[in-house]
């Protein structure tokens, strides 16, 4: 198949004869990565017919390009790239001239200032990858998601997947976790009271953007997920980081003046806490005392092996206060960008409008694809191989954590895919990941996670869905053996 001719253009103020400039556009193109070794060119008749050009014009600047190697031609075939062409490894655009504006006043905000966890390309290569929140391939059904998509694609669902849903979201996906997700959680919620989003973080931001603005106040937790506590520094929010102990947020440090408490009660991100029933009732005394909103991000419920885990904080909500966040993107895979937030009709109503003014909805064929694959059962097959596998592995990261002696600062009560660690003073843990690095070991660093200007920095996260359990133990050796070094 030729290269598509539309994709060929000349300079409108170019230099030189014609034959010229047509051929530096194809050799630009061959040096730039644009075209690949192998690729066929478009017969001359038809570039020259797009170029508008004479076919001889064409026909002589391939063969200048032929008689310098940029071009192979075969017998009634065409021309094609040659083998010997300089080709980069990869597609660089060539720079059509230099940029005159002065970025630094134009840019109204930024964004790219605030922490972010820089993930290796490249983990799946190490050896000893305990990273979070990344899919295993051996445990996800490809195949059973295969079919789903499939069928997602065919005339039957030609309107979910074709269709402008503009303000709504599927019906069968919202009617699956209203009938079966939610009252996992002891949830009961109506089809009006739930949004479909782009993951949780999705979520997060709608709500943020709904219900702060530069007056208001906005209680997290600290340590927290850092995507978090950025988005809401983007709100111009007051924030108000509240340090969490071995029972989650505290009630009673939560400031008078705060308008939204944004919380992860089941399994605090990141030390794994489990809030207690007592304190969340305390917690939703509080919110009611100050008349606030929670905001409650559940991740990770389906990841409960080690016992079933408690009620979600709305569940026990009766005044409406509690906005619900959920997600597959752990439980399924993150690349799917899939998540749901549960809240009052008159909440999920402004953030569904939101919703519609930046992105309108989610794609409706993965939201048909994921509503299938939740109702024909393989959703629940996949969270029972995962904690099956995930419980193999936390039994042995935990005995090879006991052989070494490293010190455990929060663990899941219910399971979860991660544990929290704390190295001893002194040992900064981002340097201690890029030494792990060479060794062919990923862990995540735990500074970014908590607020203020001096973070301690020697926490480190290790996760261990993605890490084959058979390796698990070499590499927490390697860990431990570089923090003596250290």
């Amino acid at each position: 198949m030729a290269i598509s001719v539309d994709t060929f253009f000349l300079e409108p103020n170019g230099q030189g004869t014609l034959q010229a400039r047509i051929q530096q556009m194809i050799a630009e193109g061959i040096l730039s990565g644009r075209f690949h070794v192998g690729e066929k060119l478009p017969s001359s008749r038809n570039l020259a017919s797009h170029l508008g050009v004479s076919r001889i014009t064409v026909t002589l600047a391939y063969t200048e390009l032929l008689a310098n190697d940029y071009l192979t031609a075969k017998d009634r075939s065409g021309y094609y790239v040659s083998q010997n062409a300089p080709v980069p490894p990869q597609y660089t655009p060539v720079q059509r001239g230099a940029e005159t504006v002065n970025w630094n006043a134009a840019l109204a905000r930024r964004f790219s200032e605030g922490d972010f966890l820089q993930k290796p390309s490249n983990w799946q290569e190490y050896l000893y990858p305990f990273i979070y929140g990344q899919a295993d391939r051996t445990l996800f059904d490809h195949a059973n998601w295969r079919l789903c998509a499939v069928r997602a694609l065919g005339h039957k669902d030609f309107d979910s997947l074709t269709g402008d849903y503009v303000d709504r979201d599927d019906p069968l996906l919202v009617e699956f976790i209203a009938r079966h997700t939610l009252p996992r959680r002891g949830i009961s919620a109506r089809p009006e009271e739930i949004l479909i989003t782009l993951g949780a973080q999705n979520a997060l931001w709608l709500a943020s953007r709904v219900l702060l603005n530069r007056n208001s106040k906005a209680a997290i937790e600290d340590p927290c997920y850092y995507a978090l506590r950025d988005l809401l520094n983007h709100a111009e929010c007051e924030l108000a980081p509240i340090s969490v102990d071995q029972r989650g947020l505290p009630p009673d440090a939560i400031p008078e003046d705060t308008d939204v408490i944004f919380t992860t009660p089941s399994h605090q991100c990141p030390t794994t806490a489990t809030m207690p029933i007592d304190r969340r009732n305390a917690l939703l005394a509080r919110a009611r005392e100050l008349d606030a909103v929670i905001v409650e991000d559940d991740y990770e419920f389906e990841m409960a092996f080690l016992g079933a885990p408690s009620p979600a904080l709305k569940s026990i909500d009766r005044e409406g206060r509690v906005i619900y966040v959920g997600s597959f993107s752990k439980s399924l895979f993150p690349g799917l960008r899939l998540g749901y937030m549960v809240g009052s009709e008159a909440f999920i109503r402004e953030a569904r409008a939101l919703r519609s003014l930046v992105l309108r909805h989610p794609p409706g064929h993965i939201q048909r694809t994921a509503a299938y694959f939740l109702s024909l059962g393989h959703y629940d097959a996949q969270i029972r191989r995962m904690s099956k596998a995930l419980q193999q592995r936390r039994e042995a990261i935990e005995e090879a954590i006991a052989e070494h002696g490293l010190n455990v600062a929060g663990r899941g009560v219910f399971g979860g895919s991660s544990i929290w660690m704390q190295a001893p003073e002194g040992i900064d843990t981002t340097q201690l990941a890029k030494t792990l690095q060479e060794k062919s070991v990923h862990i995540e660093p735990g500074e970014l996670f908590f607020s203020g200007p001096n973070r301690p920095t020697n926490y480190y996260r290790l996760g261990y869905s993605s890490i084959a359990p058979e390796r698990i133990r070499a590499g927490i050796h390697q860990i431990a053996d570089t923090i003596r070094q250290y």
